[in-house]
């Protein structure tokens, strides 16, 4: 299990967040939506430790898997070696990666598909290729937490529809604790199952996906009229999403 209890974060005299409460099981995924400048990357720290509450507790295991927003590296490292970091917490201090490793590392790899990374180079991948890699990484962690800073946010929309692809296949498999900060309501609809709103006004709020989004409290929360449109899935069948009302075609004309 994931999360905080009566948790608050202050900088000088600014609570970002105050008294916030939620958590997240082992077998369910959590998308947390909130406006810029909210404190969704901050809430994320301090859940995993890298910032100090001011008041509460932080409920996390020992090891969790992190996915941060950004993965660009000058280093020249292949993907298998970049996911071999995820077994740092195994190794010891002055530790080196031995022949498990670079196999818990590959398993990884292979568990999302990725195993054409493991020998390119980590600094000439695309965008999408580095995500991938920085997924493995985190499930070479073996936690049973895994947590991810706005895990689409790089990358085009083919490779945004492949992330969250890969994020709902983690969530399916109900053995993890997922949780994932986005702006688009839809990715929530994609890969969790609970959402966490951070208001403008310095509430939170949280629940089950489908209760959540929803377009009078989507509007609230963007400060835009939000509304369901129908879609077509490739399979044929229809789906909604939610989109703000200026989006589509008159509106590009």
């Amino acid at each position: 299990m994931i999360g905080l209890q009566n948790a608050t974060v202050s900088f000088g005299d600014r609570a970002l967040f105050t008294h916030i409460s939620f958590e997240v099981p082992v077998g369910r995924s959590m998308a947390v939506l909130g406006p810029n400048g909210r404190g969704k990357t901050t809430l994320l720290r301090a859940l995993l430790g890298f910032q100090p509450l001011s008041g509460g507790t932080r409920k996390a295991p020992r090891v969790t898997g992190y996915v941060p927003q950004h993965g660009a590296s000058q280093a020249r490292m292949t993907g298998a070696e970049v996911v071999i970091m995820g077994r740092a917490d195994r190794l010891g201090l002055f530790g080196q990666p031995q022949a498990q490793d670079r196999a818990a590392a590959l398993e990884a790899l292979s568990e999302i598909g990725a195993n054409h990374l493991a020998d390119l180079r980590y600094d000439r991948m695309s965008g999408g290729q580095r995500q991938m890699v920085l997924i493995a990484r985190a499930l070479a962690t073996g936690s049973p937490a895994l947590v991810f800073d706005e895990p689409t946010s790089a990358l085009d929309l083919g490779n945004q529809a492949r992330t969250l692809e890969l994020l709902d296949g983690l969530r399916e498999r109900r053995d993890r604790a997922i949780l994932f900060t986005t702006h688009d309501p839809n990715h929530a609809l994609a890969a969790a199952d609970d959402v966490l709103m951070m208001m403008p006004g310095g509430q939170e709020v949280h629940g089950p996906v489908r209760e959540m989004i929803e377009p009078a409290r989507l509007s609230e929360l963007y400060g835009v009229p939000m509304c369901w449109v129908d879609v077509d899935a490739p399979s044929g069948a229809q789906r909604q999403a939610i989109v703000p009302t200026f989006a589509g075609i008159e509106a590009a004309a």
